[in-house]
Protein backbone atom coordinates (compact mmCIF):
# COMPACT_ATOMS: atom_id res chain seq x y z
CA UNK A 1 0.00 0.00 0.00
CA UNK A 2 1.32 3.44 -0.81
CA UNK A 3 2.37 5.41 2.19
CA UNK A 4 1.14 9.18 2.70
CA UNK A 5 4.65 10.92 1.44
CA UNK A 6 4.28 9.24 -1.62
CA UNK A 7 1.02 10.49 -2.21
CA UNK A 8 1.27 13.98 -1.22
CA UNK A 9 2.80 15.40 -4.39
CA UNK A 10 1.43 13.32 -6.79
CA UNK A 11 -2.33 14.15 -7.07
CA UNK A 12 -2.17 17.67 -9.01
CA UNK A 13 -1.40 17.20 -11.92
CA UNK A 14 -3.11 16.59 -15.22
CA UNK A 15 -1.57 14.41 -17.87
CA UNK A 16 -1.82 15.32 -21.38
CA UNK A 17 -2.81 12.87 -23.89
CA UNK A 18 -2.82 12.31 -27.55
CA UNK A 19 -6.09 12.79 -29.14
CA UNK A 20 -6.65 10.07 -32.34
CA UNK A 21 -9.64 11.13 -34.81
CA UNK A 22 -11.10 7.86 -35.81
CA UNK A 23 -12.81 10.16 -38.89
CA UNK A 24 -9.05 10.65 -40.52
CA UNK A 25 -8.76 9.40 -43.55
CA UNK A 26 -4.92 8.88 -43.40
CA UNK A 27 -4.55 5.65 -41.07
CA UNK A 28 -1.16 5.57 -41.51
CA UNK A 29 -0.82 8.98 -39.68
CA UNK A 30 -3.10 8.34 -36.95
CA UNK A 31 -1.24 5.07 -36.39
CA UNK A 32 1.94 7.00 -35.94
CA UNK A 33 0.33 9.14 -33.38
CA UNK A 34 -1.23 5.67 -31.47
CA UNK A 35 1.92 4.24 -32.11
CA UNK A 36 3.37 7.18 -30.04
CA UNK A 37 0.22 7.12 -27.33
CA UNK A 38 1.20 3.49 -26.82
CA UNK A 39 4.86 3.79 -26.62
CA UNK A 40 4.12 6.72 -23.38
CA UNK A 41 1.21 5.04 -21.06
CA UNK A 42 -1.01 3.18 -23.21
CA UNK A 43 -3.98 5.31 -22.96
CA UNK A 44 -5.17 8.14 -25.55
CA UNK A 45 -8.41 9.87 -26.55
CA UNK A 46 -10.33 8.92 -29.69
CA UNK A 47 -13.06 11.53 -31.09
CA UNK A 48 -15.39 11.22 -33.88
CA UNK A 49 -16.40 7.68 -32.93
CA UNK A 50 -19.67 7.68 -34.11
CA UNK A 51 -21.54 7.20 -30.66
CA UNK A 52 -24.24 9.98 -30.34
CA UNK A 53 -24.10 12.22 -27.45
CA UNK A 54 -27.79 11.51 -27.46
CA UNK A 55 -27.20 7.47 -26.72
CA UNK A 56 -24.21 8.12 -24.26
CA UNK A 57 -26.70 10.86 -22.48
CA UNK A 58 -29.37 8.40 -22.41
CA UNK A 59 -27.01 5.53 -21.21
CA UNK A 60 -25.55 7.36 -18.09
CA UNK A 61 -29.30 8.46 -17.18
CA UNK A 62 -30.46 4.57 -17.03
CA UNK A 63 -27.20 3.78 -15.28
CA UNK A 64 -28.09 6.40 -12.96
CA UNK A 65 -31.75 5.55 -12.36
CA UNK A 66 -30.63 1.95 -11.17
CA UNK A 67 -28.05 2.90 -8.88
CA UNK A 68 -30.58 4.35 -7.22
CA UNK A 69 -32.62 1.97 -6.51
CA UNK A 70 -33.12 0.69 -3.17
CA UNK A 71 -30.24 -1.88 -2.27
CA UNK A 72 -32.53 -5.08 -2.03
CA UNK A 73 -33.91 -4.25 -5.56
CA UNK A 74 -30.56 -4.05 -6.76
CA UNK A 75 -29.31 -7.19 -5.15
CA UNK A 76 -31.79 -9.06 -7.05
CA UNK A 77 -29.76 -9.15 -9.95
CA UNK A 78 -26.62 -9.69 -8.13
CA UNK A 79 -23.80 -11.05 -10.20
CA UNK A 80 -23.70 -14.62 -11.13
CA UNK A 81 -20.22 -16.94 -11.44
CA UNK A 82 -19.65 -15.40 -14.90
CA UNK A 83 -19.91 -12.15 -13.66
CA UNK A 84 -22.97 -10.83 -14.75
CA UNK A 85 -24.78 -8.37 -12.69
CA UNK A 86 -24.62 -6.41 -9.85
CA UNK A 87 -21.99 -5.99 -7.26
CA UNK A 88 -22.48 -3.82 -4.28
CA UNK A 89 -20.30 -1.05 -2.67
CA UNK A 90 -17.05 -2.54 -1.21
CA UNK A 91 -17.44 -5.98 -2.80
CA UNK A 92 -14.34 -5.75 -5.24
CA UNK A 93 -10.75 -5.11 -4.53
CA UNK A 94 -8.15 -3.87 -6.56
CA UNK A 95 -5.35 -3.86 -4.30
CA UNK A 96 -3.49 -4.56 -1.65
CA UNK A 97 -6.52 -1.93 0.24
CA UNK A 98 -7.90 -2.65 3.94
CA UNK A 99 -11.09 -2.00 2.31
CA UNK A 100 -12.83 -2.70 -1.19
CA UNK A 101 -13.21 -0.67 -4.13
CA UNK A 102 -15.54 2.30 -3.11
CA UNK A 103 -18.15 1.97 -6.07
CA UNK A 104 -20.62 -0.11 -7.00
CA UNK A 105 -20.66 -1.63 -10.51
CA UNK A 106 -23.41 -3.66 -13.31
CA UNK A 107 -21.12 -6.25 -15.79
CA UNK A 108 -23.26 -6.77 -18.81
CA UNK A 109 -21.25 -9.60 -20.75
CA UNK A 110 -22.03 -11.19 -24.36
CA UNK A 111 -24.92 -12.93 -24.55
CA UNK A 112 -25.23 -16.71 -24.46
CA UNK A 113 -26.93 -20.13 -23.32
CA UNK A 114 -26.17 -21.25 -19.99
CA UNK A 115 -24.50 -23.89 -21.40
CA UNK A 116 -21.81 -21.51 -23.76
CA UNK A 117 -18.23 -21.64 -22.16
CA UNK A 118 -17.57 -18.28 -21.51
CA UNK A 119 -21.02 -16.72 -20.92
CA UNK A 120 -24.20 -16.94 -20.36
CA UNK A 121 -28.16 -14.97 -20.83
CA UNK A 122 -27.42 -11.31 -18.95
CA UNK A 123 -29.29 -10.59 -16.28
CA UNK A 124 -30.92 -7.72 -16.57
CA UNK A 125 -33.31 -5.28 -13.72
CA UNK A 126 -37.13 -5.61 -14.08
CA UNK A 127 -38.80 -3.96 -16.76
CA UNK A 128 -41.60 -2.91 -14.96
CA UNK A 129 -39.17 -0.93 -12.55
CA UNK A 130 -36.78 -0.12 -15.35
CA UNK A 131 -38.69 0.68 -18.20
CA UNK A 132 -36.34 0.20 -21.54
CA UNK A 133 -33.26 -0.14 -19.53
CA UNK A 134 -32.29 -3.42 -21.55
CA UNK A 135 -32.79 -2.14 -24.70
CA UNK A 136 -30.63 1.06 -24.19
CA UNK A 137 -27.74 -1.04 -22.54
CA UNK A 138 -27.71 -3.49 -25.37
CA UNK A 139 -27.81 -0.77 -28.48
CA UNK A 140 -24.89 1.12 -26.33
CA UNK A 141 -22.97 -2.15 -25.69
CA UNK A 142 -22.87 -2.71 -29.75
CA UNK A 143 -22.14 0.76 -30.42
CA UNK A 144 -19.02 0.62 -28.01
CA UNK A 145 -18.25 -2.76 -29.71
CA UNK A 146 -17.84 -0.88 -33.02
CA UNK A 147 -15.73 1.64 -31.71
CA UNK A 148 -13.36 -0.94 -30.31
CA UNK A 149 -13.18 -2.49 -33.84
CA UNK A 150 -11.50 0.51 -35.16
CA UNK A 151 -9.56 1.62 -32.85
CA UNK A 152 -8.13 -2.07 -33.34
CA UNK A 153 -7.89 -1.73 -37.29
CA UNK A 154 -5.59 1.51 -36.38
CA UNK A 155 -3.91 -0.53 -33.63
CA UNK A 156 -2.80 -3.31 -36.06
CA UNK A 157 -1.13 -0.76 -38.76
CA UNK A 158 0.84 0.65 -35.15
CA UNK A 159 2.00 -3.18 -34.84
CA UNK A 160 3.03 -3.23 -38.24
CA UNK A 161 0.31 -6.21 -39.52
CA UNK A 162 -2.64 -5.91 -41.61
CA UNK A 163 -5.24 -3.45 -40.81
CA UNK A 164 -7.99 -6.05 -40.87
CA UNK A 165 -5.84 -8.23 -38.54
CA UNK A 166 -8.24 -7.81 -35.43
CA UNK A 167 -11.05 -8.61 -37.51
CA UNK A 168 -11.00 -12.30 -37.90
CA UNK A 169 -13.58 -14.55 -35.49
CA UNK A 170 -10.42 -15.45 -32.71
CA UNK A 171 -9.68 -12.12 -32.01
CA UNK A 172 -12.11 -9.13 -32.07
CA UNK A 173 -14.50 -10.73 -35.08
CA UNK A 174 -16.26 -12.43 -31.82
CA UNK A 175 -14.73 -10.75 -28.64
CA UNK A 176 -14.97 -11.78 -25.27
CA UNK A 177 -16.45 -8.27 -23.93
CA UNK A 178 -18.35 -7.00 -20.61
CA UNK A 179 -19.64 -3.42 -20.28
CA UNK A 180 -19.33 -2.05 -16.71
CA UNK A 181 -21.70 0.54 -15.27
CA UNK A 182 -19.90 2.11 -12.24
CA UNK A 183 -20.70 4.15 -9.52
CA UNK A 184 -18.76 5.84 -7.49
CA UNK A 185 -19.28 7.37 -3.90
CA UNK A 186 -17.53 8.65 -1.11
CA UNK A 187 -13.85 10.66 -0.20
CA UNK A 188 -10.67 8.45 -1.15
CA UNK A 189 -7.67 8.47 1.48
CA UNK A 190 -4.90 6.74 -0.29
CA UNK A 191 -2.99 7.10 3.02
CA UNK A 192 -5.75 4.91 4.59
CA UNK A 193 -6.10 2.39 1.65
CA UNK A 194 -9.17 3.92 0.79
CA UNK A 195 -9.90 4.31 -2.79
CA UNK A 196 -12.55 4.58 -5.69
CA UNK A 197 -11.16 2.22 -7.33
CA UNK A 198 -7.42 0.84 -5.99
CA UNK A 199 -4.25 0.76 -8.47
CA UNK A 200 -4.42 -1.96 -11.13
CA UNK A 201 -3.83 -2.38 -14.81
CA UNK A 202 -6.63 -3.74 -17.11
CA UNK A 203 -6.30 -7.46 -18.31
CA UNK A 204 -7.38 -7.58 -21.78
CA UNK A 205 -6.79 -6.15 -24.85
CA UNK A 206 -8.10 -2.44 -24.59
CA UNK A 207 -10.62 -0.79 -22.71
CA UNK A 208 -13.02 1.99 -24.29
CA UNK A 209 -14.06 4.02 -21.08
CA UNK A 210 -16.99 7.14 -21.29
CA UNK A 211 -17.22 9.65 -18.28
CA UNK A 212 -19.01 12.12 -16.70
CA UNK A 213 -17.40 15.24 -15.95
CA UNK A 214 -16.37 14.66 -12.50
CA UNK A 215 -12.87 14.38 -12.26
CA UNK A 216 -11.07 10.62 -10.45
CA UNK A 217 -9.13 9.03 -12.50
CA UNK A 218 -5.40 9.18 -12.39
CA UNK A 219 -2.90 7.17 -13.99
CA UNK A 220 0.31 6.47 -12.99
CA UNK A 221 3.20 6.41 -15.77
CA UNK A 222 5.75 4.69 -14.38
CA UNK A 223 4.90 2.00 -11.54
CA UNK A 224 8.34 1.47 -10.61
CA UNK A 225 9.44 4.68 -9.94
CA UNK A 226 9.43 5.76 -5.98
CA UNK A 227 7.23 8.29 -5.14
CA UNK A 228 4.76 7.42 -7.34
CA UNK A 229 3.58 10.06 -9.64
CA UNK A 230 -0.33 10.12 -10.27
CA UNK A 231 -2.03 12.46 -12.76
CA UNK A 232 -5.58 13.16 -13.55
CA UNK A 233 -6.99 12.23 -16.87
CA UNK A 234 -10.09 14.73 -17.53
CA UNK A 235 -13.16 14.26 -19.32
CA UNK A 236 -13.51 15.93 -23.03
CA UNK A 237 -17.15 16.71 -23.83
CA UNK A 238 -17.41 14.32 -27.48
CA UNK A 239 -14.09 12.48 -26.34
CA UNK A 240 -13.88 8.80 -25.34
CA UNK A 241 -10.69 7.35 -22.97
CA UNK A 242 -9.34 4.66 -24.22
CA UNK A 243 -6.01 2.64 -22.02
CA UNK A 244 -4.59 -0.54 -23.66
CA UNK A 245 -4.65 -3.62 -21.50
CA UNK A 246 -2.16 -6.43 -20.06
CA UNK A 247 -2.68 -8.75 -23.34
CA UNK A 248 -1.08 -6.46 -25.58
CA UNK A 249 1.35 -5.10 -23.77
CA UNK A 250 2.53 -8.96 -23.57
CA UNK A 251 1.91 -9.29 -27.45
CA UNK A 252 4.15 -6.16 -28.04
CA UNK A 253 6.95 -7.63 -25.80
CA UNK A 254 6.22 -4.82 -23.00
CA UNK A 255 6.80 -2.24 -25.59
CA UNK A 256 3.34 -1.23 -25.41
CA UNK A 257 2.21 0.01 -21.95
CA UNK A 258 -0.40 -0.95 -19.92
CA UNK A 259 -0.72 1.60 -17.26
CA UNK A 260 -1.25 1.55 -13.66
CA UNK A 261 -4.75 4.31 -12.69
CA UNK A 262 -6.84 4.42 -9.83
CA UNK A 263 -10.01 6.61 -9.30
CA UNK A 264 -10.13 9.07 -6.15
CA UNK A 265 -13.40 10.00 -5.01
CA UNK A 266 -13.78 13.41 -4.16
CA UNK A 267 -17.18 13.33 -2.16
CA UNK A 268 -19.05 13.85 -5.47
CA UNK A 269 -20.99 11.03 -7.16
CA UNK A 270 -19.24 10.05 -10.04
CA UNK A 271 -20.05 7.89 -13.10
CA UNK A 272 -18.77 6.17 -15.78
CA UNK A 273 -19.14 3.05 -18.68
CA UNK A 274 -16.47 0.82 -20.06
CA UNK A 275 -16.29 -1.79 -22.32
CA UNK A 276 -13.50 -4.19 -21.63
CA UNK A 277 -12.55 -6.13 -25.46
CA UNK A 278 -10.77 -9.22 -25.56
CA UNK A 279 -10.40 -12.06 -27.64
CA UNK A 280 -12.36 -14.87 -26.57
CA UNK A 281 -10.48 -16.94 -24.05
CA UNK A 282 -10.12 -20.53 -25.78
CA UNK A 283 -7.37 -18.75 -27.79
CA UNK A 284 -5.37 -16.92 -25.77
CA UNK A 285 -3.03 -19.92 -25.03
CA UNK A 286 -2.09 -20.20 -28.90
CA UNK A 287 -1.29 -16.28 -29.05
CA UNK A 288 0.26 -15.95 -25.96
CA UNK A 289 3.05 -18.94 -27.01
CA UNK A 290 2.91 -18.11 -31.17
CA UNK A 291 1.97 -14.29 -31.41
CA UNK A 292 4.46 -11.54 -31.80
CA UNK A 293 4.02 -8.29 -33.45
CA UNK A 294 7.44 -6.87 -34.32
CA UNK A 295 7.03 -2.93 -32.75
CA UNK A 296 9.78 -0.67 -33.65
CA UNK A 297 10.90 2.57 -31.57
CA UNK A 298 9.72 5.86 -33.73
Amino acid sequence: MENKTQEEASTINVSSLACIDLANSNLHRSAASLKQACLDCGFFYVTNHGISEELKDEAFEQSKKFFALPLDEKMKVLKNEKHQGYSPVLSQISDNQIHGDYKESFFIGIEGSNDTPFCRANIWPNPDVLSGWQATMEKYHQEALRVCKAIARVLALALNVDGDYFDTPEMLGNPLTFMRLLHYEGMSDPSKGIYGCGPHSDFGMMTLLGTDSVMGLQICKDRDVKPRKWEYILSIKGAYIVNIGDLLERWSNGIFKSTLHRVLGNGQDRYSVSLLAKPIRVYLHKFFRHVHFSVRLL
